[in-house]
């Protein structure tokens, strides 16, 4: 065992306990271990009738849709802050896809490996309107909320060293938490993702006009999936059943037409991804129809985006970053050939 010092947290890990065989292991339990958050709106959260949903949630079900040509074979696990990594690096979960940043240290020295990013995000700051404040320097010897085990706070930390700018920081275990805490007043501001502020003040507050995003973002907080390093074709396997929900919304092909776009299509690269040519699904340990199940049962990131997080959500967030390389964002499929 080894204990790391990373900002601020003790993490125990196994030095080259990363599990091979995952692929083998969740064919034999008939289910996909998945590690998500407690409750976050549009990126993991349990419905009222108990299902969960989510663009985090829609990672996991992707690579069940891959391996069982069935996207409901996942187990939710929902994991805080702290508790996330232990629970990938121990084998208690098989993917941890809970709106975690890719950082150097946690991609190069906890055991795991940051997949793909699924979202574009910044750390921002979500304040009471009545406060009257707008911009992050107002707050100057203010208090601010954070998560624990979060990148926020070391970002914030370094904020402050540039701008020569104190705050006072109060650290809390869960969202639920950050919010009665800001509601009871002893927060001058939350700080998170931004997207986690959008869904505290769409759905965790009683009133949202009340409370007002600042325009400060001072990080970048790259979000996605990560497994257990050592195990190549588990980490293959879940990065391109991301990468096919970017390629098939490159290609326009949607739940509602892969059928027709399998029988029909002519382009190349269409054939490829829907299993019509090629054997890109028996490289990997898996039936040829893989992307093709993704696409029929989860659908293209686009429509996984905008059901969660987009115009269709309650969020409404804009796709910024988040759209195709080719619309001026940051997504970009690597090539099926």
């Amino acid at each position: 065992m080894k204990r790391l010092f990373a900002f601020g947290l003790t993490i125990l890990i196994s030095i080259g306990s990363a599990q091979a065989g995952t692929l083998e292991t969740v064919r034999q339990k008939g289910t996909i271990s998945c590690g998500v958050n407690v409750g976050l709106g549009g990126f993991s959260m349990p419905d009222s009738k108990g299902v969960w949903k989510g663009l985090d949630v829609d990672a996991c079900r992707a690579v069940a849709a891959a391996v069982f040509g069935d996207a409901e074979k996942v187990r939710y696990v929902p994991t805080t802050g702290t508790s996330r990594f232990a629970a990938l690096q121990s084998g208690e979960i098989d993917i941890l896809a809970r709106n975690t940043t890719f950082t150097f240290v946690r991609d190069a020295t906890i055991g795991l490996r940051m997949v793909l990013v699924n979202f574009y995000d910044g750390q921002g700051f979500l304040v009471r309107k009545d406060a009257k404040v707008g911009s992050l320097k107002d707050l100057a010897g203010g208090t601010i909320c954070l998560l624990q085990g979060s990148t926020h706070e070391l970002n914030l930390s370094d904020w402050m060293k540039q701008y020569k700018t104190e705050f006072k920081i109060v650290l809390l275990d869960t969202t639920d938490v950050l919010i009665k805490t800001m509601l009871s007043g002893r927060c001058d501001a939350a700080s998170s993702d931004s997207s986690n502020l959008a869904s505290i003040r769409g759905a965790g507050v009683p009133v949202p006009d009340d409370f007002v995003i600042l325009p400060d973002r001072i990080s970048k907080e790259p979000l996605g999936p990560m497994v257990r390093r050592g195990d190549d074709q588990w980490f293959d396997i879940v990065r391109w059943s991301m990468m096919a929900m970017l390629e098939a919304e490159e290609d326009g092909v949607t739940a509602a037409n892969a059928d027709q776009m399998l029988a029909e299509s002519t382009n190349p690269s269409v054939q490829r991804l829907l299993g019509k040519s090629g054997d890109f699904g028996k490289l990997m340990g898996l039936d040829n129809a893989w992307a093709l199940n993704i696409i029929k049962q989860v659908g293209n990131y686009s429509e996984s985006y905008e059901r969660n997080v987009g115009k269709d959500s309650g969020l409404k967030l804009d796709r910024g970053p988040n759209a195709l390389w080719s619309k001026g964002g940051l997504m970009y499929p690597v090539p099926f050939r």
